[in-house]
């Protein structure tokens, strides 16, 4: 899933101009369907405390396993809760966890990335220690950091932080690696531009676009990866509802009661759908490659 861009800023100061930007985005479909996608999910989600029917966590087992009518329009669970409101609740947890991974792992990764690719001094150890992390299958990684950690959207959060800032770190590196190459950081250390400076301005600034495609494909990936570790069990436990957790509920009914498991996953492929199209409209037109094509 992951996506790399160059970076191949022309000249010092070489930005992007947001209409024109704005402007190739929403002439791009795969961006618009996916803008719309995330949006829609991302708005019933916000609004659950107002579209939800019911209370996520009460029980009630005279409606057990109750198909989809309209008292519950998407039925109800093995323990007679709404699946709307679970779906919905679930939803804020899910979109949640995503959100913080996608955040710390673009700024630890970033960190990690420009240091290394800047300070060549620094780019063995740090870079043979983003390797021995990524020699770990991640969803493995995952799965073994969150169960020693314990159960708990904190720790999943963290555990997810951990396996994926490799792969960003990397990505940064490499876009620090090419820029930090190019005339204006060289005139700029000749004019005696503080490292900061030249971090912040010149390397920093020219390496966001693969940075912005790649956080998008780490929240994708993230809900993804929150719904693994709730299904097998070290994710935030019940009765706080995830989308994660409410597949991993309803797997022993499927053939009775399809409904626990579809809905919540319908609305985890949609928002990872969304996710991956607003990257690959992203890496389609920041690009120079692309563009230039």
């Amino acid at each position: 899933m992951a996506a790399e861009i160059s970076t191949l800023p022309a000249q010092a100061g070489a930005g992007w101009k947001p209409p024109e930007v704005l402007r190739r985005l929403l002439r791009h479909r795969l961006f618009v369907v996916g803008a719309v996608l995330l949006l829609a999910v991302v708005a019933v989600v916000l609004l659950a405390p107002w579209l939800a029917p019911y209370d996520p966590v009460k029980n009630d087992y005279r409606y057990r396993l109750g198909a989809p009518v309209a008292a519950h329009w998407l039925g109800t669970d093995s323990f007679g809760r709404d699946v709307l409101s679970r779906t919905l609740y679930g939803g804020v947890v899910s979109l949640r966890i995503g959100f913080f991974v996608m955040l710390f792992t673009g700024v630890i990764g970033t960190l990690i990335g420009l240091s290394a690719g800047y300070f060549r001094r620094l780019e063995a150890p740090i870079m043979r220690l983003m390797d021995a992390l990524m020699a770990f299958p991640g969803v493995l990684l995952a799965i073994a950091l969150a169960a020693v950690l314990g159960p708990s959207e904190r720790n999943v959060i963290i555990a997810l932080v951990v396996t994926y800032v490799p792969r960003t770190a990397r990505i940064m590196r490499a876009a620090a690696l090419v820029v930090s190459e190019l005339e204006y950081v060289q005139a700029a250390r000749a004019v005696g531009a503080s490292h900061l400076r030249i971090l912040v301005k010149h390397i920093g600034a020219n390496s966001l676009a693969p940075l912005i495609v790649q956080m998008t494909f780490i929240f994708a990936i993230a809900i993804l990866a929150e719904a693994l570790l709730s299904f097998v069990g070290v994710g935030p436990q019940p009765p706080m509802p995830t989308w994660g957790n409410i597949i991993a509920d309803g797997r022993d009914f499927i053939p009775e009661a399809p409904w626990i498991c579809l809905f919540p996953g319908l609305f985890v492929a949609m928002s990872v759908l969304g996710l991956n199209l607003i990257g690959d409209g992203l890496r389609d037109v920041l690009d120079p490659r692309l563009k230039e094509n």
